[in-house]
């Protein structure tokens, strides 16, 4: 059985997620690496698990999580599709389990808003745990007055948290935003397209997805 920790541990695959990472850090982009997969992960792991999901699906999502931005390596313009090859033969080399390895792949493929479904509650938690990940410290630009959108949008976000209510009916993603850096309108024309998957992986795990700005409430 391949565990989450074998997957954390590898050498080639933290490679893959460096370099991958350096690939999107030369095109702009905000932080892709340890930090956000690792959170993605943890965020992953608190869904399934506050849905009382078996710990071995809790796991998978983990490693899912872990991998799930590798394919910036290759491009990123379909990024997810290519991770989830790489995965593919990835967890087939080190022998995991045909059943797993799918579970994983199907949730790595549709995790970005472009192309994704929520088709298993793995991509769900997928999703939402991905798309929840917006702070000030994944901007690499120091320079405040050449901030592109993404930058300000990520920057001006002093707390982010993502909480499931005790019934089991409801998640919700709570905002903090310091709108000296950016607009509500600026965090909507770059995230709308997620929230809006966000608010279908929630259906998928049977809750109702809410978001939450600076105590108002807007999806």
């Amino acid at each position: 059985m391949i565990t989450f920790e074998q997957i954390k541990n590898s050498e080639t695959i933290r490679t893959y997620i460096q370099k991958a990472d350096e690939s999107l850090s030369a095109l702009g982009f905000t932080e892709h690496s340890f930090a956000h997969v690792g959170m993605v992960a943890e965020t992953s792991k608190y869904i399934l698990q506050t849905l009382d999901y078996p710990a071995r699906t809790i796991e998978l999502v983990q490693i899912a999580a872990w991998l799930h931005d590798i394919g910036n390596l290759v491009n990123r313009t379909d990024h997810s599709q290519s991770g989830a090859v790489m995965a593919f033969r990835i967890l087939g080399e080190m022998g995991m389990e045909p059943e797993e390895i799918g579970e994983i792949v199907t949730a790595i493929g549709n995790h970005d808003e472009g192309t994704g479904v929520p088709v298993s509650p793995m991509a769900a938690a997928l999703i939402l745990a991905d798309k929840s990940d917006v702070r000030r410290s994944r901007v690499r630009n120091t320079d405040e007055k050449t901030f592109d959108i993404h930058d300000r949008v990520n920057y001006s976000v002093r707390k982010a948290e993502l909480k499931i209510n005790e019934s089991h009916t409801l998640i919700k993603l709570k905002l903090f935003v310091d709108t000296h850096y950016g607009s509500i309108m600026d965090y909507f024309e770059i995230f709308m397209d997620r929230m809006l998957l966000c608010r279908k992986a929630a259906e998928k795990l049977g809750l109702q997805f809410k978001l939450m700005i600076n105590e108002q409430q807007l999806i």
